[in-house]
């Protein structure tokens, strides 16, 4: 179950994230958020790793740790003005957790309905 709270709280502070992209470009106080953000995505990601390790399973674990490595190489992309880059991994970023989402959530109805 802690894994399926720290999927969602991941997947919206991405959503959340990509709502501070829109007014980074339209508003001047738009930067402050985008970046406030960050640092939530990045603390949704990492609550996400450890409840995965605390599962022990293999299956949430590696794509917790994959989403860490891009949430880093995200927020050095994004440091470095290379939007070119960065917007594109927030996008898959964001399908990949939306992917993940609907899985631990599918799991659980999967195994009630196999009971």
């Amino acid at each position: 179950m802690f894994v399926r709270i720290a999927i969602t709280a991941q997947t919206v502070a991405l959503l959340l994230q990509a709502v501070t992209a829109g007014l980074l470009l339209s508003s001047p106080g738009g930067r402050a958020a985008h970046s406030l953000f960050a640092v939530g995505v990045a603390a949704a990601v990492l609550l996400h790793l450890v409840a995965a390790l605390v599962t022990r399973r293999m299956s949430a674990i590696l794509p917790a740790a994959g989403m860490l490595v891009a949430t880093l190489a995200q927020m050095a992309l994004g440091m470095a003005h290379i939007k070119a880059a960065h917007v594109p991994l927030g996008v898959v970023m964001f399908g990949a957790s939306m992917v993940q989402l609907s899985r631990a959530w599918s799991a659980g109805r999967t195994v009630a309905a196999a009971a």
